[in-house]
């Protein structure tokens, strides 16, 4: 479903009928004590059982459930990724933190200023995360790559608005377009910046890819 003008305004109770019944034909639903839905949130679970005989389907009531004394939640997930705490979010989600995607063509701007990188698409207008960061990449080899990763609208080479997952991975320069990859974030690095000269974006990558390989070197020493 798109979520859009449309999607928005619809009752709780053409939810039901609409999505739930004739677009699924669910069975069964588990929901969280909290879960709402439709125009103005509306629709809770009482509304849901309430319509369960004549739609068919069953609920399923999940209790909460907490890390330490803080509620999981994607609301809470997502806090702590703009806040680029990733151990704080890999403890909510129970692992790390990814991207999936198929690697895409792109300017092949990386590989004239010596970094050339893997291209993602992504598709949320809003990702969680922005900046810079020291990333593991899996689905290349059998064991995950390290590289450093940007994820940001590139405003020194570009000004469409459009947000782009770039990789480059250290020690590596085969082509692998089409490849479904899964890009782990491991540690925020720094802010995306703009920078007045391509030698100035340049010498920042070099800094950057420098301190994930140090901080790849320490956790592979310890």
């Amino acid at each position: 479903m798109h979520f859009n003008r449309r999607f928005a305004s619809m009752s709780a109770e053409a939810f039901i009928d609409d999505v739930v019944v004739r677009g699924c034909d669910a069975r069964w639903l588990a929901v969280g004590d909290d879960f709402r839905f439709g125009s103005r949130r509306s629709g809770d679970v009482d509304l849901l059982r309430a319509r369960a005989g004549s739609g068919g389907y069953e609920v399923a009531q999940l209790a909460t459930v907490t890390e330490g004394a803080q509620r999981v939640s994607s609301s809470a997930v997502r806090a702590a990724l703009l806040a680029g705490d990733l151990q704080q979010a890999q403890r909510l989600l129970g692992r790390p933190y990814s991207i999936s995607g198929r690697v895409l063509h792109g300017a092949k701007l990386g590989r004239t200023i010596g970094f050339p990188t893997l291209n993602l698409r992504v598709a949320h207008k809003r990702p969680a995360v922005h900046g810079v960061f020291a990333v593991r990449v899996f689905g290349i080899d059998e064991k995950a790559r390290p590289g450093v990763a940007s994820v940001g609208l590139r405003p020194t080479v570009e000004q469409s608005g459009r947000w782009l997952l770039e990789v480059h991975l250290f020690d590596f320069a085969a082509s692998i377009y089409g490849r479904m990859v899964r890009v782990e974030f491991v540690q925020r690095l720094r802010d995306e910046e703009k920078y007045g000269t391509l030698d100035q974006l340049t010498e920042a990558i070099r800094n950057d890819a420098a301190q994930a390989r140090a901080l790849f070197g320490s956790v592979a020493a310890s």
